[in-house]
């Protein structure tokens, strides 16, 4: 079974000409760059510190991702306060902005579907609400999503299929109230996203829990700052019931 592995493993288990390597030197040098920081505090402060872990599953499916997310759940609070899991898929020709969207809640969807873990009795399932996550081994996470389809929108582009776990508890007393402190760190997000896209920063931008926020909305950013969709009015089948039925799609 794949597992996550730290940055400096990187090089010491995958030859320089891989794949996995190439992906992950391009994110490396984004995340590292003086010149041109990059938006996201949290990425930053966690690869610097060591605290962010890698995964190459291949193939990217539900079932080779499940136990390594299982696994960095448990023990993801042993990495550090800015950790996150990085899961890169093996590049291929670019596909449209759209066969990546699908794939990442075709993702989603399926992860839900394996674990075997009780949703957090706090985190409604409807995806249209203010405090929906994604969660799994019991954890909410903010999930994000970059890809080769991404262009003007270079804060979510890597050069391949790309999905970043950040657990809901590495937000707690940062960016998850609407306090004046989460309000300068997301305003400090926000100049860097102006600096670094060649698109005004998504206005579906905001604080979980606030009030008409959309978590989901954010997970996959589109190029022309429209309200993102997602095909599901609630992800995988309930462990509340045993229906093996697929939940009704959003109208």
């Amino acid at each position: 079974m794949a597992h996550h592995v730290s940055r400096s493993s990187v090089s010491k288990i995958f030859p320089e000409a891989s794949w996995q390597r190439i992906v992950f030197s391009e994110f490396e040098s984004t995340l590292t760059s003086s010149s041109r920081p990059f938006p996201c505090v949290f990425g930053v402060t966690g690869l610097r510190k060591d605290q962010l872990r890698f995964a190459f599953p291949d193939p990217l499916t539900p079932e080779s991702l499940a136990p390594l997310l299982a696994d960095y759940v448990a023990n993801a609070r042993e990495f550090g306060r800015m950790t996150s899991l990085v899961v890169f898929g093996r590049p291929g020709p670019v596909q449209p902005l759209g066969d990546y969207q699908s794939r990442f809640w075709s993702l989603l969807d399926g992860l839900e579907r394996l674990d075997a873990a009780p949703r957090p009795a706090s985190i409604p399932r409807e995806l249209d609400t203010d405090h929906w996550e994604f969660c799994f081994g019991g954890e909410p996470i903010f999930v994000v999503c970059n890809t080769p389809a991404h262009v003007l929108r270079q804060s979510r582009r890597s050069t391949s299929f790309m999905m970043t776990f950040q657990p809901r508890w590495v937000f707690e007393g940062i960016m998850d109230t609407d306090s004046p402190a989460a309000n300068r760190a997301l305003d400090q997000v926000r100049r860097r996203l102006h600096a670094f896209d060649a698109v005004p920063p998504s206005p579906q931008l905001g604080h979980y829990g606030a009030p008409g926020n959309r978590e989901y909305q954010q997970y996959f950013l589109d190029e022309e700052n429209q309200a993102a969709g997602c095909p599901f009015h609630q992800l995988g089948r309930s462990h509340d019931d045993n229906t093996t039925q697929k939940k009704g799609k959003v109208a």
